[in-house]
């Protein structure tokens, strides 16, 4: 399927539904990636301000998931959708849901910013979560332009990215148990560090899911759950 193949029909009101459809996922993946920027910017620069901005902002990504959810739930009653279509709203449907679970880890990485502002600030202003919060950032970028765009060779390649975060997941997971043992003085902050790690660790998921409701939109193929060289596989074969 091509992105011509979306969003032309006999009836122009149609046409702007599905591509208003496709604007507002695009407006609500903008909203988190900046909870994401947000949050790991006021864990390393101990901004309580800021994160508490993310804190109680998480309301309107909330609210835009329903009010996208809605307007899904709309167009498969008013037009009865098929084929394109229809694999179009159930992509919108799962990435939206997607975005919001990242928005609730981004919170989590605000919580954990609140908690360590207060707390003796390691030399490197934890440039660990700040390398990771910045990479698991650009894969949301990324899974939201494949998106955009229905480029399914993009969408292959933040599944590969995914595999990145993890290892630096990991390795800041062996690095904060090292401390901890070295020094017991560290526990809690280390902790704080290992759940925000954690929350990026999640976020990296959430944009291979949406890069995997890509390939299904584009292919009709579903690919979760596999591994990725037979998700390539799935996206090579016709």
């Amino acid at each position: 399927m091509e992105k011509s193949d979306i969003g032309h029909h006999i009836s122009q009101q149609y046409n702007e539904e599905l591509e208003d459809l496709r604007n507002r996922v695009l407006a609500m993946g903008g909203m988190v990636e900046k909870q994401i920027a947000d949050a790991v910017e006021a864990l390393a620069e101990g901004d309580v301000e800021l994160a508490d901005h993310v804190i109680t902002s998480d309301y309107e990504v909330n609210a835009m998931e329903v009010s996208i959810d809605e307007e899904c739930t709309l167009i498969l009653a008013r037009r009865q959708p098929a084929a394109s279509d229809l694999r179009l709203i159930v992509a919108v449907i799962k990435t939206i849901t997607d975005l919001e679970r990242i928005g609730d880890q981004a919170e989590k990485v605000a919580h954990m910013a609140l908690r360590l502002a207060n707390a003796e600030r390691p030399k490197n202003n934890y440039h660990e979560i700040l390398n990771m919060g910045r990479h698991v950032k650009e894969m949301l970028h990324s899974a939201l332009d494949a998106f955009a765009r229905l480029d399914i060779d993009a969408a292959v390649q933040v599944a590969h990215e995914d595999i990145i975060v993890d290892n630096q997941y990991e390795a800041i997971m062996r690095q904060r148990i090292t401390h901890m043992m070295e020094d017991p003085r560290s526990i809690a902050r280390s902790l704080d560090v290992m759940w925000s790690a954690r929350a990026l660790e999640r976020i990296g998921d959430h944009s291979r899911n949406i890069s995997e409701y890509v390939i299904y939109l584009v292919r009709g193929k579903d690919v979760r759950h596999i591994s990725l060289k037979k998700m390539e596989e799935a996206v090579k074969q016709d």
